[in-house]
Parts: C-alpha cells; sequence; structure tokens
C-alpha cells in the first residue's frame, strides 16, 4: 500500500512544477534500443491479429486484442524466454511475444560488467517467467513486459493510477537509474524523477544522488492515467533555496564554498545544499590558456568565493575565487 499525505503547495514551496518535458518520457524504454525488430521488422499489423517477426526471423502472430486487453486490466501472464540481446530478454507465448528489458528483471544487478550481464541474461533462456505489459503499440508493433512489475497483484496498477494525485507523497523503492532520471516503483507502477528534479542544486548524474533499492520519499508532480506516466520530484519535498537567495547573499560578498565538479570552462561550487555556482575559467587563470582548472581545484576542496552576480530566476550565480592574498 502507498502511503500519502497532502503536502505544501506550489506557491508554498516557491512555485509551481515547470510544464513537462515530453523528452523526458522518449527515454522511458531506452533499454530496448537494441531489439530492432521493434521498430523496423515488424509487418504493418492487419485486423485483430498481426505478424512480427522475432530476433531469429521467425514469423509469429501477436493477438493485439489480447494483448491489449491484459495491458488495460493490468493482469500477469507467464511466457518463456526464447531470446536475449544486450537490453534484455525475448518472450513469447501462442498469443503473445515481446521484450523485457533488462531493468525489469527482478534479479537484475546494478552495474554489472558487460560480460556478466551476458551470463546473467543466457541464463534465462527457456525459463518461464511471470510478467505485466507495460507498453501496448500495436502501431509500432511492440508489446513490452516488466517481470517488477507482476509482484504486484493484478490490477494494481489501474488503483494506483485512480488513487494518485498530483501534490502528494508518496514512498517507493529506486528500481532503476538512467543517465536521465530515475525510476521508482511505486508499488505497481513505476514513476519517473527527471534528472532535473532530484536537486535545487546541480546534479551530474542521478547515480550521485540516488541508489539502487533505496526507499525514498517522493513528491508527485503529475499523474497522467491515459498513458501510465507519474512524474516525481525529490527536490520538492524541500524548500526551494533559489526563491530566498537575494536575501541571505549579495553580490561582492565573500563567502565560504565547497568545489563540486570541474570542467573545462571552470569549477562548480556550492555554497549550500541546493545553491551551486560558476567560477568561470576567466575567474581561475585569467587569460593564461596554459593553465587548466584542474591544475588549482580539486573537488571537494574548500574554498573562499566572492559572489559576482546572481541570478534567482534562472538559479545561477557567477562566483570567483578569493586567492589567500585577497
Amino acid at each position: 500500500m502507498v502511503n500519502k499525505w497532502t503536502y505544501k503547495t506550489s506557491r508554498e514551496r516557491g512555485g509551481g512544477p515547470p510544464p513537462l518535458d515530453e523528452s523526458w518520457w522518449e527515454a522511458v524504454l531506452a533499454e530496448d534500443a537494441a531489439y530492432k525488430p521493434a521498430s523496423s521488422s515488424y509487418a504493418a499489423p492487419a485486423g485483430p491479429k498481426a505478424l512480427a517477426q522475432n530476433a531469429a526471423g521467425e514469423w509469429m502472430e501477436v493477438d493485439w486484442g489480447y494483448a491489449g486487453e491484459l495491458f488495460a486490466q493490468d493482469q500477469v501472464v507467464s511466457l518463456e524466454v526464447s531470446d536475449h540481446n544486450r537490453g534484455g530478454l525475448l518472450v513469447r507465448g501462442d498469443r503473445l511475444h515481446g521484450f523485457v528489458p533488462v531493468s525489469h528483471l527482478v534479479d537484475l544487478q546494478p552495474d554489472q560488467p558487460a560480460a556478466e550481464q551476458e551470463r546473467f541474461l543466457a541464463a534465462y533462456h527457456g525459463v518461464r517467467l511471470r510478467l505485466k505489459i507495460i507498453e501496448c503499440d500495436q502501431e509500432r508493433g511492440r508489446v513490452v513486459f516488466s517481470e517488477r512489475a507482476a509482484q504486484a497483484a493484478s490490477g494494481s496498477r489501474n488503483l494506483l493510477l485512480r488513487d494518485l494525485q498530483p501534490a502528494q507523497c508518496v514512498e517507493g523503492t529506486i528500481t532503476n537509474i538512467t543517465d536521465f532520471g530515475v525510476f521508482v516503483d511505486l508499488g505497481g507502477i513505476e514513476g519517473l524523477i527527471h534528472v532535473s528534479e532530484l536537486s535545487w542544486g546541480r546534479v551530474r548524474h542521478p547515480a550521485d544522488v540516488a541508489r539502487f533499492g533505496e526507499v525514498v520519499k517522493v513528491y508527485i508532480l503529475s499523474v497522467d492515467s491515459d498513458r501510465s506516466r507519474i512524474a516525481l520530484s525529490l527536490k520538492r519535498l524541500q524548500p526551494n533555496p533559489w526563491a530566498t537567495v537575494e536575501t541571505r547573499y549579495k553580490p561582492g560578498q565573500i563567502a565560504e564554498a565547497t568545489i563540486t565538479s570541474i570542467v573545462p570552462f571552470g569549477a562548480f561550487a556550492r555554497l549550500e545544499e541546493g545553491l551551486d555556482g560558476l567560477i568561470h575559467i576567466s575567474e581561475l587563470c585569467g587569460h593564461d590558456e596554459s593553465v587548466s582548472p584542474k591544475d588549482l581545484l580539486c573537488e571537494g576542496q574548500a574554498i573562499k568565493v566572492r559572489i559576482i552576480h546572481i541570478d534567482a530566476p534562472n538559479q545561477r550565480l557567477g562566483l570567483s575565487l578569493v586567492s589567500a592574498a585577497d
């Protein structure tokens, strides 16, 4: 059961959620990019059943009416693993076949080396899995399954989509960490924390602030029942430090900071949680192109900075390194 409670309004938190960027969701099933039949080998659907080609080039029937019914009712189905590729497993039955992304396997081990993952996937050949359909797209000829979703009772996804509302806080488990964000299992359906919603500060990679298997509380930004999409946030559980930055810091002020990352054009330094500013290379090395920021600073280093400018609406701070001689 999902625990939920009312949280602060958007106004109280210092601004409402940004418009959802559809590109957030374009990569939701990026794991199956290697599954070529999903985009190129499927025949155009013809009637209630359509032919599709599996990885071995064999033509198989997909009963789209049956697949659509299973998806709509959030039912569990048992299918046999027929093959695998680097992205996951190919599964099939009398009326269905499709793909299980590796991140949707219950026994997934994060950050497996390629050779170990190959052995991990190959061991599934001939095994029957309990699965739920998480994507059923007849137009694209794609059926995507999840073993992890099948751990929840049949119909649980639909109940959650009915009960979950924006501005609620819920508890879930981190099930996948990607370059673009973090997926959280809410007890029968996954929501996405886009990288921009992980922290008010700068996040180089979601793995820097999230751990696989961690239980977290998240804020619901939006629920799209038609497409089974839930947008989540971590940072909106905390006050927005940019809402009050201009009352606490002024241009010309000297403050203590910590280097969080070094980039070719300078270094990012954190004044406090959620407030990261850029020390441009010109404020570090002047016009000496032979000097690199890495020659002067290292991550985790405590320094003093002078605040050059504050752009609260765009969440930007310009900083300058204060030398010992200053």
